[in-house]
């Protein structure tokens, strides 16, 4: 005969010795997906939840459609009121608004501080730079 015949090799080990090594890029894809697409969607949920807790009457916001309203009235907790335009008044679901332009200034805080520096000056910028770096007025 020409052909001699084939006897099988020993078989492998099963999860026994090689099982870990057939798992581990599943594990590793798992891994790259949670920190590049799972863990930043819920931080991104979790502030726009963040956001529609925060609504007030007076807010400029912009809806799910991109229309550009004032807050005028918090109906309840799922709906608010909002202007679109002069004597325009609709209710929206508080989950399609996207975003929230501006924030109105408490009537309280044109009020000068007491203490600091003699000029203000030193108020002035340290106001401007809380202001630019998303922190709170001294």
């Amino acid at each position: 005969m020409l052909i001699s015949p084939a006897y099988a090799q020993a078989a492998g080990g099963g999860f026994g010795g090689g099982g870990f090594e057939a798992l581990l890029p599943l594990v590793l894809i798992f891994v790259v997906f949670y920190f590049l697409l799972i863990r930043p969607q819920q931080k991104k949920m979790k502030q726009h939840r963040e956001m529609l807790s925060a609504v007030r009457r007076g807010d400029k916001v912009v809806t799910g459609g991109g229309i550009i309203a004032t807050v005028t009235k918090i109906v309840d907790e799922n709906e608010v009121q909002v202007e679109i335009a002069e004597g325009v008044r609709v209710r929206v679901q508080r989950q399609t608004l996207s975003a929230v332009l501006t924030h109105p200034e408490p009537a309280n805080q044109n009020i000068a501080p007491t203490g600091g520096s003699a000029s203000g000056l030193g108020q002035g910028v340290g106001s401007f730079l809380s202001k630019l770096f998303g922190g709170k007025g001294s």
